[in-house]
């Protein structure tokens, strides 16, 4: 498939990988530009937060315990562009202690991950992140 940015997934598709480069390069304001004022954000195996201020503090309590990267980045989007999925893995390290989580001492871990998007009027509307948390524990415990 050609992308020439004419065809709603193509833009959808460009959208998501937006997202997850400005993520790899720890731009949080890059991230949230891309983001709907009541973006719906479903954290993994927690709660639903919605707005971009609470994604924003999201954001800055992730980047307060963890330094992660996002290798082998895999989109993909329906026909209209309404809804994306992705998968990847993502390459961490733990830094500080996270509340209900082991103790942080630098531990590094790998996993595979994944998210679901609603996109609308050109911004993610809903972002739902997945990974297996039970593996994440057995990596940095």
């Amino acid at each position: 498939m050609k992308i020439d940015g004419t065809r709603s997934h193509d833009r959808a598709t460009e959208l998501v990988l937006a997202y997850y480069a400005a993520f790899n390069r720890g731009d949080w304001d890059g991230m949230l530009a891309l983001l709907g004022d009541s973006i719906v954000h479903d954290l993994n195996q927690g709660p639903r937060e919605v707005g971009r201020e609470a994604f924003a503090a999201f954001l800055q309590r992730m980047a307060a315990s963890y330094r992660e990267q996002l290798h082998d980045i895999v989109v993909m989007v329906s026909p209209d562009g309404a809804r994306a999925a992705a998968e990847y893995i993502v390459h961490g390290e733990y830094l500080a202690d996270d509340a209900g989580l082991p103790a942080a001492r630098g531990q590094k871990y790998v996993l595979p991950g994944g998210a679901f998007f609603e996109i609308r009027d050109g911004r993610m509307q809903r972002v739902s992140n997945y990974y297996n948390l039970e593996e994440w524990i057995a990596q940095v415990s």
